[in-house]
């Protein structure tokens, strides 16, 4: 409710009352002594904290049926949790004993009266007179007068919970009347007479389904649920993590403090089951409600569905393609959110990285706040990329065995006993950092409302360009961690054991490069260049099983434990994408230093081919950006490359060996190697394959080539690079057509030719230990 100016208090003062007979006294006790003598009036409203508010009394329809020039003031009483170091939260002990202290019960409210009276507050919501609010009920198109008391109650309810937030934090700011809203708006109303002639189903079934959908997807937010979450997750988490979650808490309240009219976004990597829960811990902490996430359908199970969907989770199908009435709910909804300034969370990739690298971002949901954004719901929208990084990883132990061929463990309650016991190993710190963000109105323009139905398909391209970005962003922003530093070395020795020596020297020019490059990372690039600080970090991974010390010679050793090859890439590839250019232009270099003709032109087209070969691991800068990034990358290890092509096949290697660190054969082996085992068992197959028993077969070939040594490592063997190397594979037309033979040969002899490359680039890496080159 609105403020009335104050000649208004002249006027006969209604108090719209909210409780049982304590509460009654204690509001009468309150309007005595802000009253005095004044004459007034006090009607008894339903509850107004409940979800629903049912069927209305009839006396107070017809009460509020006469207001006109009355000025009506909702009021309540708030209980408010023991004060504990400052802060006033619901604590997993309220849980054990007395219940919600923020709803106590009959006897619980008369024991805090008499013990804390400091825990009672009488709250009173923005006045406004009758008429104000008749007029903006007849706005929104109801004028009846059970219509109108509804649309009285309602607003009470939202006065009530602003008034009570002021006492209780912005943290506790949940949506009230979701089903009202959504379904009385004017857009929904048309939407569904639209959605009857389309899909010739009864005005009354389309009503049912459309209210049933609503239902299933909404989340009911509770702040006694975020209180005891956050209590919940800090235990969680802390079995196996640091206190303290690093990130920057200047940058997040920038973020949390939005202009007018804008509508947040956060947009997080998905690498463990812990992401949601540590942005929402983090988030808290900070006074800012839980974001409003967007989670798979198959997370809905007893208790964590139920528990999620109080903290702000709703979850969505994974297919409804076909079913225009959900699909039309879930847009609403979204309109809805959006429109309320509620912030929203929702993995760009879709699902977990079981890679370590930032997967392609799904368009869907980004499409339908683009929607909503161009009907006008917001000014703006802000969508926040954050790379959230941990040491170690809990998760990646699964994420291993898939990539074997293992399936993935369906979720449930034995799944998720099963994620809380592995937490209780140490796996370090957990990092936030946060992107630069995108603003739709920076980017797109002028919104335009006849675009939002037409543009709001998965191909749309310009909401492809704003996921793609925030991906970038997000890759910028992830930051290298020691375990990934190390990894990246651990991985480039194979099964050799190396002393703490040979990683200094394997890691220095990588550390020199990340410093030269201005490389986010967790901790100071110094760490990495002591002996005591790689002891540390390889103590760390010695613990979970990854690496072991050989320690009974003259001095320890390490290596990969054999099996752990495959959570070693996983680290190593959450920092791959700061090396993929140089990688690139690496082995574009050595195609153009024997290549006839025009070099320069050789070395342009060699790497726009390696481009396209791995579209799908890396995200890549438009062709001519791209292009730059590249040049830019040659020219930080040699400035005068350009001259080099006129020169000679020579001065053309002399510009590789000058790249400080060789990254090819460390960043880009396991995804060639990994696409020459698919390529070769093409080879071997006669006509059209279908992805599951190819990509089988792609497994049982990729072990005969492990224990024939004829790829470098058992990384290589992967379900989920096969999968990626056989889309690569469709996108030549190797799968299916005419002349597949000769296609599937020239894949596989293109292979061939890079891992030649990537050979010739391990020599030079080899020479540079040997001290052969500098």
């Amino acid at each position: 409710m609105r403020r009335v100016s104050s000649s208004a208090d002249s006027r006969p003062r209604v108090f719209l009352v909210d409780g049982d007979g304590l509460e009654r006294h204690l509001i009468r006790q309150w309007i005595a002594k802000e009253l005095g003598g004044a004459a007034h009036e006090v009607v008894r409203l339903p509850p107004t904290r409940a979800w629903d508010v049912g069927r209305l009394d009839q006396a107070l329809v017809d009460r509020l049926g006469r207001a006109d020039a009355e000025v009506l003031t909702p009021v309540r009483v708030a209980w408010l949790p023991r004060e504990l170091k400052g802060e006033r939260a619901v604590r997993l002990f309220d849980l054990l004993t007395l219940g919600n202290p923020r709803a106590p019960g009959y006897l619980g409210k008369r024991w805090v009266l008499a013990r804390h009276p400091d825990r009672v507050r009488v709250v009173a919501g923005e006045p406004a007179t009758a008429a104000e609010l008749r007029a903006r009920c007849k706005l929104g198109g109801d004028a009846d007068p059970e219509a109108f008391a509804l649309f009285v109650l309602r607003q009470a309810a939202l006065a009530l919970e602003r008034a009570e937030r002021s006492i209780r934090g912005a943290r506790y700011k949940v949506p009230r009347f979701v089903r009202e809203e959504v379904l009385s708006h004017r857009d929904f109303r048309a939407g569904l007479a639209a959605l009857e002639k389309s899909t010739g189903l009864e005005a009354k079934r389309v009503t049912r389904r459309a209210e049933f959908y609503l239902r299933e997807i909404a989340a009911r937010v509770s702040p006694y649920v975020i209180d005891l979450v956050h209590r919940l997750i800090r235990v969680v988490y802390r079995q196996g993590y640091a206190e303290e979650i690093a990130y920057d808490r200047e940058r997040l309240k920038a973020l949390l403090a939005p202009k007018p009219g804008q509508t947040v976004v956060f947009l997080p990597t998905h690498k463990s089951n812990l992401d949601h829960a540590i942005l929402q811990y983090v988030l808290f902490d900070n006074g800012a409600p839980p974001n409003h996430t967007a989670g798979g359908i198959n997370m809905n199970f007893f208790p964590v569905g139920p528990v999620f969907r109080r903290t702000g989770v709703f979850f969505i199908r994974r297919t409804f393609k076909d079913n225009p009435v959900y699909k039309f709910v879930l847009r609403q909804y979204v309109d809805f959110l959006v429109e309320k300034r509620f912030a929203m969370e929702w993995y760009i990739e879709g699902g977990r990285s079981r890679s370590g690298k930032l997967l392609p971002p799904r368009f869907g949901m980004l499409a339908y706040v683009v929607d909503a954004w161009r009907r006008g719901r917001a000014d703006d929208v802000l969508l926040v990329p954050v790379a959230i990084a941990y040491d170690q990883i809990s998760d990646v132990g699964d994420y291993a065995h898939e990539a074997r061929g293992g399936a993935k463990q369906k979720e449930g309650l034995g799944w998720f006993v099963k994620m809380l016991k592995a937490l209780k190993r140490q796996y370090g710190q957990i990092h936030l950092r946060f992107g630069e963000p995108v603003s739709l109105k920076a980017s797109l323009g002028k919104p335009d409302a006849s675009q939002a139905g037409a543009d709001s398909e998965e191909k749309n391209l310009p909401v492809q360009k704003l996921a793609f970005e925030v991906c970038h962003r997000i890759n910028r922003a992830t930051p290298i961690t020691p375990n990934a530093a190390l990894s990246l070395a651990l991985l480039g020795a194979g099964e050799r054991a190396v002393t703490v020596d040979e990683v200094l020297h394997g890691l220095a020019n990588v550390v020199r490069y990340a410093r030269l490059r201005g490389l986010p990372s967790t901790t100071p690039l110094d760490d990495l260049e002591t002996k005591e600080g790689l002891t540390r970090h390889l103590k760390g991974l010695a613990d979970n099983g990854v690496v072991r010390c050989f320690d009974e010679g003259p001095e320890p050793v390490w290596a990969l434990v054999p099996n752990q090859f495959l959570t070693a890439a996983y680290y190593r590839n959450t920092i791959l994408h700061f090396f993929v250019d140089g990688s690139i232009a690496e082995l574009a270099l050595l195609f153009a230093a024997t290549a006839a003709g025009d070099k320069r032109q050789a070395f342009e087209d060699e790497a726009m081919c390696l481009r396209d070969l791995l579209k799908f691991e890396f995200f890549f800068a438009e062709k001519d950006a791209f292009k730059r990034a590249l040049f830019d990358e040659v020219a930080f290890h040699a400035p005068d490359w350009e001259a080099a092509f006129a020169r000679g096949e020579d001065a053309v290697e002399d510009v590789v060996r000058r790249f400080k660190p060789f990254s090819a054969h460390r960043a880009l082996r396991p995804f060639v190697d990994a696409y020459r085992i698919a390529a070769d068992a093409l080879l071997r197959e006669e006509g059209p394959v279908e992805e599951g028993p190819f990509v089988a077969k792609c497994l049982a070939l990729g072990r005969q080539y492990v224990l024939q040594k004829r790829v470098h490592s058992e990384e290589s063997v992967s379900k989920v690079l096969f999968s990626t190397g056989l889309k690569v594979a469709v996108a030549r037309g190797c799968l299916k057509g005419d002349g597949l033979v000769e296609k599937r040969r020239a894949f596989a002899e293109q292979l061939k030719d890079v891992v030649r490359r990537l050979d010739a680039v391990e020599s030079l890496a080899a020479s540079r230990r040997a001290g052969l080159i500098e």
